[in-house]
């Protein structure tokens, strides 16, 4: 569940999936693009690369460097669905090619306009994202599956009236575009979501008439749709979500069952469609995320200590976070080349990004980083492709 989404465009260099070679080169592109276009038959059902088994052709599809993937997105049919595959995704990983990317979702100063932007593992800043389709929304949940950003359902005002949303839209890394997929079940905002074992799924939130809910849903790619799984045992939201050994893991927020804010944990398990609990997790969560299979967070009482909670024991382990400015600043997570990155929600003057690398010796896990966003950061999701 987060904050208000839209979107723009930025810089590159060799490698990167946005290329100024590819803005000074359009014409050239786009010649050569056309001449393609002729020769190669617009037909899902052509070969990929005459004269080669498909195999080999998605390999060398695969080995082009990714700034030219969107135009080659638009050579043809059949080349736009290779890209946008999961195969594809497999073939560009057993080739050794994947490389790791961080969107983060900033707000401008003023606190009017947000937009995607990406950063490699240096903190180099590139072209922002095209515009997210659909109204400006808060509330709404991010999910990567398959090397593509979901971005999930929220709460927007069209005309002065409010409404829960039930919409989905997918981010393309390789194509930079964005599509519409199967709206939800139940339209919902400030609801949890994650992905477990290739599948996505949404628990709680609030409803369209901003009733509480308990309902559940999970979407298969394959399929494209999403069906309805057990509902929660009470109605929760403001929670948050992640996967573990093949299980979801709902923590954090509010529940009707509680005084004040929950900190029971609901565990899904999908082969048996059943949830079961634990009642040792976070509450007033800030902030989270996953790195080596462990989870990271940070309550709203104590900015200063990260609480980690490790899966197999149910156990957590608290780390004091060094001191930077007031004790009441306030942080974002993002994930980074294996480390942690804890983004500061307030500007100052000199003020670099803390970095918590778990491998670390003892007394050196912390560092600064000069990576940071724009602006504000609201959220943000690493993608490997």
């Amino acid at each position: 569940m987060l904050g208000v989404a839209s979107g723009k465009k930025r810089l590159t260099e060799t490698n990167m999936f946005f290329s100024t070679s590819l803005t000074q080169d359009k014409s050239t592109h786009s010649r050569s693009n056309l001449l393609l276009a002729s020769q190669v038959a617009d037909d899902i059902d052509c070969p990929i690369l005459p004269g080669l088994p498909d195999d080999v052709a998605k390999y060398c599809l695969a080995l082009v460097p990714r700034p030219y993937f969107p135009a080659m997105g638009a050579v043809c049919k059949k080349w736009r669905s290779v890209i946008k595959s999961k195969e594809f995704l497999v073939v560009r990983k057993l080739a050794g090619l994947l490389e790791e990317w961080l969107y983060v979702l900033t707000m401008d100063s003023e606190g009017k306009e947000s937009h995607w932007e990406v950063m490699d593992c240096l903190g180099h800043r590139y072209q922002l994202l095209p515009p997210m389709p659909g109204p400006v929304k808060a509330g709404f949940g991010v999910v990567v599956l398959n090397g593509k950003l979901l971005v999930m359902a929220g709460y927007s005002v069209i005309d002065g009236n409010g409404s829960a949303s039930a919409d989905v839209y997918e981010y393309d890394s390789f194509l930079n575009s964005w599509s519409k997929l199967s709206n939800m079940n139940v339209a919902r905002y400030d609801f949890a979501c994650a992905e477990v074992n290739g599948k996505v799924y949404a628990v709680g939130g609030y409803g369209m008439d901003g009733d509480s809910l308990s309902s559940a849903e999970m979407y298969d790619p394959d399929t494209e749709k999403w069906t309805l799984i057990e509902s929660l045992r009470r109605p929760r939201w403001g929670c948050f979500a992640c996967g573990f050994e093949g299980k979801l893991y709902v923590m954090g927020g509010r529940s009707s069952f509680t005084i004040g804010n929950s900190k029971f944990v609901d565990v899904y398990n999908p082969e048996s469609n059943s949830w079961c609990e634990i009642k040792n997790g976070c509450v007033m969560v800030t902030a989270h995320a996953v790195l080596e299979k462990k989870l990271f967070c940070m309550e709203w009482k104590n900015q200063r200590k990260l609480a980690i909670f490790n899966p197999e024991d149910n156990s957590w382990k608290m780390v004091p976070v060094p001191l930077t400015g007031s004790s009441s600043i306030g942080f974002r997570f993002g994930i980074l080349d294996g480390k942690l990155l804890l983004f500061s929600l307030e500007e100052a003057p000199g003020y670099r990004t803390l970095l918590y690398d778990p491998n670390a010796s003892p007394g050196s896990e912390w560092q600064t980083s000069e990576i940071k966003p724009s602006g504000l950061c609201l959220c943000s999701v690493t993608i490997k492709a």
